[in-house]
């Protein structure tokens, strides 16, 4: 049997079309919440971190960890797993994973005008117009950068992306949901023994695509008739020995016969590829208000594979904490505002899981005893031993893994 995917701008009525559809058809309704569970389930991954694949928010450590491209990877792996089924119908941002070689698929696309779409929110949300109209924008946008990281289109209802755009402000639901029904019927949209192979290759790809991910690379992967290519996007050092570590790991998965890179479009741009390196910590925050300091600091531990964000006041370090929760705080005592100390009982107590090392010029022995019964992992002095401190920063991710397994992360 024929799928479809659905794709909406906020406040187009999708919901109440999904339900029309689905009984019209009989299709049985997968959200992204459904494949978002089958990729945790899959990956080890916290569902709130894979979830965050479809924000526009991407984490400021992500250039090091591939933390978005993992998800990605495990979200279309999920996706192609469920289009094993049949008679299913997509909704949410999960459907545009799809392979478009998959043509048993019908791609939709709901929007509308955002006159016609301001009423809707105003009454759903209880909002006023303001507030309403920003809402819209703020959903479009995250729907924008979900196309955008995905295809490179920045306008996410372009046509070229679904067989049918509906504009659902200019024809009544059941209008709406007959149109889809009559498109699943059409003998196009039925499976033929092309696109059932179709389907077998792009889950294939998703598994050689989850290997490599799992692995610390964030490449493209695609596959036909077990023949596999795989797209290095970004400009690497030592590109023939990435080649053959990338085929080397691919050719272990199920169903891969032979493996082919090949370099994409970013490849002569300055971006330098970062294979993510598990044995190291990769989301390190630095806070310290000696700026020049921090800055040859994160320039020091990037050369030994160390990624690191940067804070110069508690502040701003606990906010980005909030929002982008490191693994390892390397935090200085003496600062504006509100001091190290602080920010050290502020962290331990709302994300304990982080390890804290203390890096000092102007410590005494009781702010020594009194970090430590706070929970730092370590208490190290100005000015320090780049190896000492790299040393340091495995001990604590030895740490962290080993608080992870015992969780089952």
């Amino acid at each position: 049997m024929s799928a479809s995917t659905i794709f909406s701008g906020a406040f187009c009525r999708k919901d109440r079309i999904v339900q029309s559809v689905a009984k019209k058809t009989g299709y049985f309704v997968v959200t992204d919440d459904d494949i978002v569970r089958k990729a945790s389930e899959l990956s080890g991954i916290a569902d709130k971190k894979i979830k965050r694949a479809f924000s526009d928010k991407v984490s400021v450590f992500n250039k090091f960890t591939h933390e978005n491209e993992r998800s990605i990877a495990h979200l279309r792996l999920a996706t192609a797993l469920t289009l094993t089924g049949d008679n299913l119908l997509i909704d949410g941002f999960s459907g545009l994973l799809v392979s478009r070689d998959v043509q048993h698929v019908l791609r939709v696309c709901l929007i509308a005008e955002i006159k016609n779409r301001l009423p809707l929110a105003i009454e759903a949300e209880g909002l006023i117009e303001k507030d309403a109209l920003a809402l819209i924008h703020r959903e479009d946008a995250q729907c924008a950068a979900w196309v955008n990281s995905l295809f490179k289109i920045k306008d996410p209802w372009d046509s070229s992306l679904y067989d049918i755009v509906v504009p659902t402000d200019k024809m009544s639901l059941d209008e709406v949901a007959d149109l889809i029904y009559n498109n699943l019927n059409r003998d196009i949209i039925q499976p033929t023994r092309t696109s059932q192979k179709a389907a077998q290759d792009f889950l294939l790809a998703a598994r050689v695509g989850v290997a490599l991910a799992d692995e610390g690379h964030a490449v493209d992967v695609d596959a036909r008739d077990g023949s596999v290519t795989i797209t290095i996007h970004s400009n690497v050092l030592m590109l023939k020995r990435l080649e053959e570590e990338l085929k080397s790991a691919a050719l272990k998965i199920e169903g891969v016969s032979s493996v082919e890179t090949r370099i994409g479009k970013g490849f002569y741009q300055t971006d330098i590829y970062r294979k993510y390196d598990f044995e190291t910590p990769s989301k390190v925050l630095l806070v310290d208000d000696e700026r020049e300091f921090v800055q040859t600091l994160s320039e020091r531990l990037l050369i030994r594979d160390v990624g690191s964000a940067v804070a110069y006041d508690g502040e701003s370090a606990l906010n980005l904490i909030n929002e982008d929760e490191p693994e390892v705080m390397i935090l200085d005592l003496k600062m504006p505002g509100i001091d190290g100390i602080q920010v050290l009982e502020e962290v331990k107590a709302s994300h304990p899981d982080i390890e804290v090392i203390i890096l000092t010029g102007h410590g005494t022995e009781e702010d020594q005893a009194r970090c430590m019964t706070l929970g730092a992992f370590a208490y190290l002095r100005k000015p320090i031993d780049i190896e000492l401190l790299s040393e340091t920063l495995k001990k604590a991710n030895e740490k962290i893994r080993e608080k992870q397994a015992l969780k089952g992360c």
